[in-house]
């Protein structure tokens, strides 16, 4: 069976309800008070757990005029833009555990990580790129805090190296499945492949991180075993920004948290009559009812008796071939429930 993954005081395993993360990345474009407003519209509509990203650019990367496939500027001047000062993250981390919500953020680089274990981060998120960066990876399983590791734009030989990696350093974790496609076509997102982790991690807890329109692959992900979905996530979809198009809004966060909670409770149990079921069984179920109206001695036939609701008699229908041929000892009015004190053996 999966491990359970602690962040916080929250456990997050198959045995407990899915964690959603409301992945804010830099949906704020650099704005603290759209940023704000993105933390508390996830906290009125049900979040547990809030994402950002710590980016401290010198550190992350050198100077490119590299353009992303859902951008139209440079990665350099977007997380140029993007990247919140030390004290305003320590003050959205505040913010965020203040309303009894979960801070997560992705370091991109050493200088990032080295921030957020200065702010005593409870976990970190380690995003995809990151995923095969084991110089990074093993920097920050020095810290020996819990990780969610997002695997897109990798095969399952080097997932497993960093996994490996994990193990060695004693790090509780989860695995994310994810496509790196921004948005990613409902044929991409590849559902199949959470089985293939599964299978090959069984001892891992693990997640979906979805970058498709709209809910549906992320309830589809639930009802496969996943136990973390994360979904990007804004205040407002006419707001400008790379990741703005692929994030739910308010309502569909909402949405998200109720819908996966009840799917996570409908895998639960085993197939039995349920209490409830059985109120229902009265008026569903067909009792053995006489067709005809029958004198002492008749035999019992289809001619003469057959099944009807409600199922409140004292002989239910599994029990109808067991009369056949039977003789009643009393007459016996149409349109009544028979009783075993009515019928010879």
């Amino acid at each position: 069976m999966p491990q359970t993954l602690t962040i916080g005081d929250r456990k997050i395993g198959e045995n407990y309800p899915p964690l959603v993360i409301a992945e804010i990345g830099i949906n704020h474009d650099g704005s603290f008070e759209k940023a704000k407003k993105m933390v508390k519209n996830a906290f009125e509509n049900g979040a547990e757990c809030v994402k950002f990203q710590c980016h401290v650019i010198d550190d992350e990367m050198t100077q490119n005029d590299v353009i992303p496939a859902n951008a139209t500027e440079s990665i350099w001047e977007i997380m140029k833009r993007c990247s919140f000062s030390e004290n305003q993250e320590i003050a959205l981390k505040n913010y965020v555990e203040e309303l009894g919500m979960i801070y997560l953020s992705t370091p991109f680089s050493r200088a990032a990580a080295d921030r957020l274990e200065k702010m005593d981060i409870c976990a970190y998120k380690i995003g995809s790129g990151e995923c095969n960066n084991i110089p990074l990876l093993t920097h920050i399983a020095t810290f020996g805090k819990p990780m969610i590791l997002s695997t897109g734009m990798n095969d399952i030989f080097s997932i497993s190296k960093s996994v490996d990696i994990l193990k060695k350093a004693n790090i509780d974790f989860a695995l994310m499945h994810v496509t790196s496609m921004y948005p990613t076509p409902y044929e991409d997102v590849r559902l199949g492949f959470l089985h293939e982790l599964k299978t090959k991690f069984p001892d891992i807890v693990i997640g979906l991180s979805d970058h498709s329109f709209g809910n549906y692959t992320c309830f589809a992900a639930i009802a496969l075993g996943v136990s973390i979905l994360e979904k990007h996530f804004t205040s407002d979809k006419n707001w400008s920004g790379p990741d703005i198009p692929i994030s739910i809004s308010p309502p569909e966060l909402k949405d998200l948290i109720f819908g996966s909670n009840a799917i996570f409770r409908a895998l639960k149990n085993k197939k039995e009559i349920l209490d409830g079921e059985k109120l229902t069984a009265k008026f569903a179920f067909t009792s053995v009812v006489t067709i005809k109206d029958i004198k002492k001695g008749d035999t019992f036939s289809m001619e003469n008796i057959w099944v009807k609701r409600p199922g409140t008699g004292e002989i239910l229908t599994k029990s109808f071939d067991q009369i056949l041929k039977k003789k009643s000892n009393q007459n016996i009015k149409k349109n009544t429930q028979l009783k075993w004190s009515m019928i010879d053996d």
